[in-house]
Parts: C-alpha cells; sequence; structure tokens
C-alpha cells in the first residue's frame, strides 16, 4: 500500500502532471474572471439606457424608421453562432452558405449575420488586450488553439448566459446588440403590425438567443420564434416570453444531449420548468434533423455529401425553411419538417 502511495505521488509530481493542475488553476482563475466584462456593462449603463425609469417604460429604440419603403421587410433572421466563433464578422463558410440560401429564399427577411454572442459588447476575440496575442494565433488556424481554447473560452460565456446571477445583465447586453444591428442592416419599422423576428442559432448561441428574447420581447413589437439547430440550452430563461421554440437535432450529436442530461431543468419530471410548461402548450418542438453531427464536414452546416446524395448543409436549409415561420399571418405549430429520404 505505502509503495501505491509513493508511486501515485511520484506520479503525480511529473512535469506533465504539474502541467495539468496549472491548466486545471488557469481555466478555474479564468472562469472565475469571466464576469468581469458583463459587470463592467453594466456598470457603464446609465438607468434610462437599461430601462430602470421610474415610470416603467420599455426601453427606448435607435432610429426607428418611419420611411414607407421599410414596410417592405417585415421580418429579420438574427444568426448566433456557436462556442467555436471567433469574431461577429467572421462566420464559419457553412453557416454563410445557410444564411445566404435563406436571405435568397425570404427576400422580405433582412438577415443580421454580426452578433457575436460570447461578447456582452460584440466584440472579437482579438480585443482583449491581455490574452489579443493568444487569440490571434488561434485565429491563424492553430490546431490546439482553435479547437480548444477559444470553446473553452466561449463556453464560460455560456456559463454567464445560464447563470441566474448575471444572466439578466448578460442577456440584456446582447438584447442591446441585436437590436442595434437590426436597425444597422435594415431600420426596424415603427408599426402597429407585428414584425417578424426569427433567432436561428446554433450550438452555445441557442443558450444566448433564449436569453435575449426576454428582453427582445419587452422591447419589440414582434412575433419571436427561435431556430435551435443542434443548441444546447438550460431551459429556464426565454421560454416564458418566445412564441415558439423548434429545435433540431441530429442523430449523430451527443452536445444536446449532454446538456439535456447534466441540466435539472430539462428533465422531463421537472413538469413546473419553463421549458415543460412550453412543451405542454405545444410551444417548444423537437425534431431530428437526420445523421448530422454537432460540427465538422457532417455537422449541420457541413459540406460533406449524406446519404441521400445532399450536403447536410443543405438538408439543414432544406428543412428550415420548411418551418412555419417565414410568414406571420401563418400560424406556429408544433409539426416538425419532413426529412429528404
Amino acid at each position: 500500500m505505502l509503495k501505491w502511495i509513493n508511486q501515485a505521488i511520484q506520479e503525480l509530481s511529473s512535469t506533465t502532471s504539474k502541467l495539468i493542475f496549472a491548466m486545471g488553476g488557469f481555466l478555474i482563475l479564468w472562469g472565475i474572471f469571466a464576469p468581469v466584462s458583463t459587470i463592467v456593462w453594466w456598470l457603464n449603463q446609465s438607468a434610462g439606457n437599461l430601462g430602470l425609469v421610474e415610470n416603467n417604460q420599455p426601453k427606448p429604440l435607435p432610429n426607428l424608421s418611419l420611411n414607407p419603403s421599410a414596410s417592405k421587410i417585415d421580418c429579420y433572421i438574427v444568426f448566433l453562432p456557436g462556442i467555436g466563433n471567433f469574431s461577429p464578422d467572421e462566420i464559419a463558410p457553412g453557416e454563410k452558405y445557410f444564411i445566404d440560401r435563406l436571405a435568397e429564399k425570404h427576400p422580405n427577411c433582412a438577415t443580421v449575420r454580426d452578433v457575436f454572442p460570447y461578447s456582452i459588447v460584440n466584440q472579437d476575440l482579438g480585443s482583449e488586450r491581455l490574452l489579443a496575442p493568444l487569440w490571434k494565433i488561434a485565429k491563424n488556424n492553430d490546431e490546439l488553439l482553435g479547437s480548444v481554447f477559444i470553446p473553452l473560452r466561449n463556453l464560460w460565456r455560456f456559463a454567464i448566459s445560464s447563470d441566474y446571477r448575471y444572466s439578466p445583465v448578460y442577456s440584456m447586453g446582447i438584447a442591446d446588440t441585436i437590436v442595434e444591428r437590426m436597425n444597422a442592416v435594415h431600420s426596424i419599422p415603427r408599426s402597429t403590425k407585428p414584425i417578424n423576428l426569427i433567432l436561428v442559432s446554433t450550438s452555445g448561441g441557442s443558450q444566448v438567443a433564449l436569453g435575449a428574447s426576454t428582453y427582445l420581447k419587452k422591447w419589440l413589437n414582434a412575433r419571436l420564434t427561435v431556430v435551435s439547430i443542434g443548441g444546447a440550452f438550460d431551459g429556464k430563461v426565454g421560454f416564458d416570453q418566445v412564441d415558439h421554440v423548434y429545435h433540431l437535432q441530429g442523430e449523430q450529436d451527443l452536445v444536446p444531449t449532454l446538456a439535456y442530461a447534466i441540466l435539472p431543468s430539462r428533465w422531463n419530471w421537472t413538469v413546473g420548468s419553463p421549458i415543460n410548461q412550453a412543451q405542454q402548450q405545444g410551444r417548444f418542438t423537437v425534431c431530428s434533423s437526420g445523421s448530422h453531427e454537432h460540427s465538422g464536414d457532417k455537422g449541420y452546416f457541413g459540406t460533406a455529401i449524406a446519404a441521400n446524395n445532399q450536403s447536410y448543409v443543405d438538408q439543414t436549409i432544406q428543412q428550415v425553411a420548411q418551418l412555419p415561420i417565414w410568414s406571420i399571418e401563418q400560424p406556429l405549430t408544433s409539426e416538425c419538417p419532413q426529412r429528404s429520404s
């Protein structure tokens, strides 16, 4: 027994073990300081900007258009990418192809593709002064940094957006960015008729989209739909506000299943949780998207060819395009889109 203990101590004192413990400590420290930017953003906002005025009026929206030509656009598609993304200005080629095809199919929809859901101020990782050199190396296709450190960094923001202590502030900041970018792409029309607002999200972006929905529903006259493509979310925030959530999940994608397993509010027997209440009310629909993996060539935005001689990203486009969300006159239903055989 003593010999085994001595051997274990010697192994723990090795260089490799020291490196592992150092990295673990670094990640914990990283997580402790992750909410700092959220707190700083909150402190820099005025009570008026936050909607905390005495008469409890909604947050004022910037430059709402009275231009009659704005009525041609009655729909906004806002894309929130997954945790592997680096910047609000750069999305993966498959994601760009996906958004471009949806825009072609629905010319009445303005597309917003420059919201970075892992920064409350919508800045890329290169803007973080302390770690900017690290992120720039990762951006240059360094396999270790790009595939490990960027997702880990963004995963902490996912945790913030689902943490009850920080989620209200973080979600408010993201919602503010969404409104600002919507208005930048096409002036939000001021009308008694609701606009059709569709948040399309993937991976951790789905949690952020749902969190932002709480404020978007207050600030905008909109029918609000969230389309989660392989998304991970806690099942608490947003489900009381959105009109409908459609969740598409691939048969080979274990990430949403993992989120379900570790988040008690997602469990079926937690009948009072917002997600289960939404499902009982027919406002939350889960659909199998086929043989998609979470990411890569066989992911939802992958270019590999599936068994039906159609690319994986084209399968995703086809299924999202079939959802009953593209006209505000079209009622939202709990039916899933048909899959190509």
